[in-house]
């Protein structure tokens, strides 16, 4: 079909009134194959937003969030007209729930052009004997509605226009998928339009493998991957084994495609505990470098040490020497005589380029206030590109072993090896949407998962409030550098390091407690760099990766090994529902033994008494 007139029209919607780069990256990439677009949203655009927008498309329709993609589908036919859209060969609806172009999409249209029929698509969805949007009937086969090109012969038909004439009201996301996108196949195959798909489920398996085998699609060069893969429900994900990070691998290996265009979006859409675990958000770095240090691409790099405890220097330094090119030595600490101390035995140090001592004015908030407001000058500009945020940890409210055991995590998964940190910053050089690297969350013999919200959530949200940040917080435990070590981008916490904090904000010592401000900032830092356009990656050596995973399987099969076999959901929703004193508790068609609903009673009894003790530590009897 060479030289084919194409019409499109690019749906859009985003809550925020947001356009990130992805949108028009995606609509850019149609340009060659259009003669011309129509962008349809669902509400108001920002303005830089719109003016990007703008200088890709013919003409923009702005309409009020109704109907989903259907209705604006519909409203941008109707405003062009069917004698105009008559004039073209192809009409093609499209929309913003796909990353792309991921390959040429010459490649798709050289296919697609030599197939015979009326109407198709990029990808399908399998029919499902039990439908999961009416829990009855059959969901039909479909092509995805997120990209459907309709050519001549449909178009000009009566039943074409009767179709979208007579579209019922689309009140929610399943009357979208019901009274359309399940059904606009079936209904023109029936009526004697032929279909076809460049991808079908019926050769790659699965009923919906742009969801759920992204993977294979990458193999196959499917030019779009599904935004949803980021946000969407993580145990659905999981109990379809949807392998997202291997298809980001395949992506970067075999495409060109800017992957920061997906990442500045996914940040910005996502929740970061989902984010973290759909897209792997944890990177296990070998200790030999696998390929040299690029000082030239690192830029200036610090180390911003809090020193209270200036014993601890030689094993600081044994760490930061493990840098490896020259590096600023930032350090606070609380006396003139300590400050005097690090100067000297600090200066002639091998790789430290210049030093800086400072006195905090108050010994209150610890290592947070000393960052935040004693070294806030230095990362209001982009003076360093990288900085790697240590102090001297003893955890003193804790065993001696659970606090080395603590510092060990933290610095290990940071300093751990020359290789290592050359292989941490060559990751940070070749992914700029990176904007924190911190260790994984300790969870050996500290009750963290789950939990780590403690008593700071209202505090935290009292300062996304201070920092007027967009923060959608995580519900359980959130993402954080928990011990306040970790890689940062000065840009990345701009935000924090612009409020004027008062050393008032913190508790006076010895108050270093959960609910201050210092526990706070811990927690909200990743959301700061989220609101910024930054993910936050996770950094392990394969050491305490291995550590913490069999540890963590242990724990897992200790709860879920009293419970009956099901998905962990399943099996969360069964625990929930007998503490909120349910009925009948059965996983599917299983009774729990009573045996199980004692260990249940027993755990229950046991985390009453773990949540008195630690209110009784926070708020003892007077």
């Amino acid at each position: 079909m060479a030289g084919t007139k194409r019409l499109a029209v690019a749906f859009f919607y985003d809550e925020d009134g947001i356009v990130d780069d992805y949108m028009p990256a995606l609509v850019k990439g149609f340009e060659p194959f259009v003669e011309k677009t129509i962008f349809v949203s669902n509400g108001p655009l920002h303005r830089d937003g719109e003016a990007k927008i703008k200088k890709c498309v013919d003409e923009i329709i702005i309409r009020e969030n109704d109907g989903f993609d259907v209705w604006a589908y519909k409203t941008a036919i109707e405003s062009i007209g069917y004698e105009e859209i008559s004039k073209y060969d192809e009409l093609i609806l499209y929309n913003h729930t796909n990353y792309g172009p991921l390959y040429p999409l010459s490649e798709l249209f050289t296919e697609m052009d030599s197939r015979e029929c009326d109407f198709w698509g990029i990808t399908d969805h399998a029919e499902m004997s039990r439908n999961p949007f009416t829990h009855s009937g059959v969901l039909p086969y479909h092509i995805n509605s997120h990209f459907i090109a309709v050519r001549r012969p449909m178009l000009q038909s009566s039943s074409f226009k009767h179709y979208w004439a007579n579209m019922p009201e689309i009140a929610n996301y399943t009357d979208s998928v019901v009274k359309h996108e399940s059904r606009f196949t079936s209904y023109f195959e029936k009526l004697g339009f032929k279909s076809s798909v460049y991808l079908s489920c019926r050769d790659i398996g699965g009923d919906y493998p742009l969801m759920l085998r992204p993977d294979e699609m990458m193999l196959k060069r499917c030019p779009i991957l599904k935004r949803r893969m980021f946000f969407g429900d993580t145990n659905y994900l999981e109990v379809n084994a949807s392998d997202t990070t291997r298809a980001l691998d395949i992506l970067k290996s075999t495409s060109d495609f800017d992957l920061g265009l997906i990442w500045k979006n996914a940040a910005r859409t996502s929740k970061l505990r989902t984010l973290n675990v759909n897209a792997t958000l944890m990177s296990i770095l070998a200790d030999k470098a696998s390929a040299p240090a690029r000082a030239e691409q690192y830029g200036n790099i610090a180390v911003c040490a809090h020193m209270y405890y200036t014993d601890m220097l030689p094993e600081i330094l044994s760490y930061t020497s493990n840098i490896p090119v020259p590096y600023d030595f930032i350090a606070t600490t609380d006396t003139e005589n300590k400050k005097n101390e690090l100067i000297e035995r600090l200066t002639g140090y091998p790789g430290i380029k210049s030093i800086i001592v400072r006195v905090v004015e108050e010994n209150r908030g610890r290592d947070m206030s000393a960052l935040f407001i004693s070294c806030r000058d230095l990362f209001l500009d982009d003076r360093y590109d990288y900085v790697c945020r240590v102090h001297t940890k003893k955890t003193p409210q804790v065993e001696a072993a659970r606090g080395e055991f603590f510092k060990r995590h933290l610095l290990n998964n940071l300093l751990g090896s020359k290789g290592y940190v050359t292989n941490l910053l060559n990751m940070l050089v070749d992914s700029p949407w990176i904007g924190i690297a911190i260790p994984p969350i300790i969870h050996i013999s500290f009750y963290t998962i789950g939990h780590a919200w403690y008593n700071n959530k209202s505090k935290v949200e009292e300062v996304v409030k201070t920092l007027n940040i967009h923060a959608n917080l995580d519900d359980t435990t959130p993402v954080a550098s928990y011990g306040t070590m970790f890689w940062f981008r000065p840009s990345a916490l701009r935000k924090i390091f612009k409020q004027n904090w008062k050393w008032t904000d913190f508790n006076k010592e010895p108050n270093h407690a959960d609910g201050g401000m210092a526990h706070a900032l811990e927690r909200v830092m990743a959301y700061v760099a989220q609101d910024s356009g930054y993910i936050t990656q996770h950094v392990s050596s394969a050491r305490s990766a291995a550590q913490a995973y069999v540890m963590l399987e242990h724990k897992v099969d200790l709860l879920t090994s009293a419970l009956p076999t099901n998905s962990i959901q399943s099996q969360r929703n069964m625990i929930v529902s007998m503490l909120n004193g349910g009925g009948k508790h059965t996983v599917g068609s299983v009774n729990l033994h009573p045996g199980v609903l004692r260990s249940i009673a027993i755990l229950w009894q046991s985390m009453l008494l773990s949540f008195r003790w630690r209110v009784l530590r926070i708020r003892p009897k007077s």
